[in-house]
C-alpha cells in the first residue's frame, strides 16, 4: 500500500472541495484587512513614516483600502464566518475507505482548520489597529 504524495491528484481527490477553497479565501481575506490597517500603524510606530508614503506612492490602493476599512472588515468577517462554518460542517464528513486517502483526507482537515485559525488570527490583528488602538490612542 503506497502512501498518497501531497499535490498529487489522488491527495486532492481524498480532500473534500470545501477543505481546499474555504480556509485559502479566507486566509486572503483576513490579509487584506493587515494591509490596510495593521502595516500602516505598525510602520509608523516603529518610525517608518518615509516607507509608509513611499508604499502608499507605490500601491496607492491602500488609501482607498483605509478608507473603506468598516467595509473590508465586514466582509472578511463574512468570509471568515462562512469558511469556518464549512469547517463546522465538514468535521464530521467521511472521509475515503482507502487507508492512504483517508490519511491525506485528516491532514487536510487539520491543515484547513489551522489555515482558519491562523486567519481568525490576522483579522484580530488588524481589528486591533483599525478600531481598539485608535480609540486606546486618543
Amino acid at each position: 500500500m503506497s502512501a498518497v504524495r501531497p499535490g498529487t491528484a489522488a491527495a486532492r481527490a481524498a480532500v473534500p472541495e470545501g477543505h481546499r477553497s474555504s480556509a485559502t479565501i479566507a486566509l486572503f481575506a483576513s490579509a487584506s484587512t493587515l494591509l490596510c490597517c495593521a502595516l500602516p500603524a505598525l510602520l509608523v510606530s516603529v518610525g517608518a513614516g518615509a516607507t509608509l508614503a513611499s508604499l502608499v506612492g507605490a500601491v496607492p490602493q491602500l488609501v482607498w483600502l483605509s478608507e473603506h476599512k468598516v467595509a473590508l472588515f465586514a466582509g472578511s468577517a463574512a468570509t471568515l464566518a462562512l469558511a469556518g462554518a464549512l469547517q463546522w460542517r465538514a468535521r464530521s464528513l467521511p472521509c475515503p475507505i482507502d487507508p492512504a486517502r483517508a490519511a491525506a483526507c485528516t491532514r487536510a482537515r487539520r491543515l484547513s482548520l489551522r489555515i482558519w485559525w491562523a486567519s481568525a488570527a490576522v483579522w484580530a490583528v488588524g481589528a486591533l489597529f483599525a478600531f481598539v488602538l485608535p480609540v486606546l490612542a486618543v
